[in-house]
């Protein structure tokens, strides 16, 4: 590659990234498991997809340093809550670092065990996640094992680092 060529593709700004990036809608999951501990666990991911339906499986983006990717390695199992519109309050506590715990949060156990939060419109159920990383964060690619669509409402979804916007749903 030439020195121009290689001056033409620098690295862009992370902010100026970030700015491009926010302009996509972007839609949120509580990711829930146990820790080695046994003790529950969530962190908010905002990178989660369907990658086949046969296999079901989906991924999912967790910063490298994030209690929840050490939890996801030894739990062995993990579930997605995916919230509705009014739900953004615990997504952004799960998204802090010191709330990873469900501190006054009453969760339940899904099929494969793992905690997750009652009142979410759907859940998938997941186990034997693969972790890979990339960047400073890890891919997670994990199988579903149980579906629960529970209630139907407009899921809740973030623009522009962090702003709730369910009007972007109607």
């Amino acid at each position: 590659m030439s020195e121009s060529e290689e001056k033409r593709f620098a690295t862009v700004d992370a902010g100026a990234l970030r700015e491009v990036c926010g302009r996509i809608l972007t839609g949120v999951a509580v990711m829930t498991c146990q820790n080695g501990e046994r003790k529950p666990v969530g962190i908010t991911v905002n990178s989660f997809a369907s990658v086949s339906l046969d296999p079901s499986l989906v991924l999912l983006r967790v910063r490298g340093e994030s209690r929840g990717i050490a939890a996801v390695r030894e739990s062995g199992a993990l579930s997605f809550d995916i919230p509705a519109a009014d739900q953004a309050a615990p997504c952004r506590a799960f998204a802090r670092r010191e709330t990873a715990g469900f501190g006054g949060l009453a969760p339940r156990p899904a099929v494969t065990g793992v905690p997750v939060l009652s009142d979410a419109p759907a859940r998938p159920d997941r186990r034997s996640p693969a972790a890979f990383p990339a960047g400073g964060h890890e891919t997670v690619v994990a199988e579903a094992v149980d579906l629960s669509p529970l209630r139907e409402e407009q899921p809740l979804a973030f623009r522009r680092g962090g702003r709730p916007c369910p009007e972007a749903l109607v």
